[in-house]
C-alpha cells in the first residue's frame, strides 16, 4: 500500500511520504514526492539525501551526484552523503572523483566496514 497523497504545500507531508516510499523501495513514487518538497524547500539536505537516494536507485547517477554534492557542499561532515556521491560518481565513471569522496567517508567513520570495502574496490581498478 502506497502512502496517501499529501498536500501539494506541505513540504514535510511530501517529505515523509518519500521516505515511507523509500523504506517501500518505490524509487520513482519516492522521487516525485521529494521533488514538490525541495521545490518548497530549496537546499534542505534531509530531503535532497533522501533525492540522491531515489535517484541512485533509478540509476540516475548524474541527479543523484547533484543532490549529494549539494549536501556535501553545506555539510561536509556528512560521510553518507560523501559516501553516497562517492558511489554516485563511481556509476559515472569518475574513479578519482568517488575515491576521494569515499576516502573522506572512511576518514570520518572508519568503523563502517561498507565504506572501506567500496574505497578498496575502487582503489583496486586504479
Amino acid at each position: 500500500n502506497l502512502p496517501p497523497e499529501p498536500a501539494a504545500g506541505d513540504a514535510y507531508a511530501l517529505f515523509a511520504r518519500g521516505a515511507e516510499l523509500l523504506d517501500q523501495r518505490h524509487w520513482a513514487q519516492a522521487a516525485i514526492s521529494l521533488e514538490q518538497a525541495i521545490k518548497l524547500e530549496p537546499g534542505k539536505t534531509s530531503i535532497l539525501e533522501a533525492l540522491g537516494r531515489a535517484y541512485f536507485h533509478m540509476q540516475r547517477y548524474r541527479d543523484a551526484a547533484d543532490a549529494f554534492g549539494q549536501v556535501v557542499e553545506q555539510r561536509p561532515d556528512d560521510d553518507f552523503s560523501q559516501f553516497c556521491l562517492g558511489r554516485s560518481l563511481e556509476k559515472l565513471g569518475d574513479v578519482n572523483g568517488a575515491a576521494r569522496h569515499m576516502a573522506l567517508a572512511v576518514g570520518m567513520r572508519p568503523g563502517r566496514s561498507d565504506y572501506r570495502r567500496y574505497l578498496q574496490r575502487l582503489r583496486d581498478r586504479s
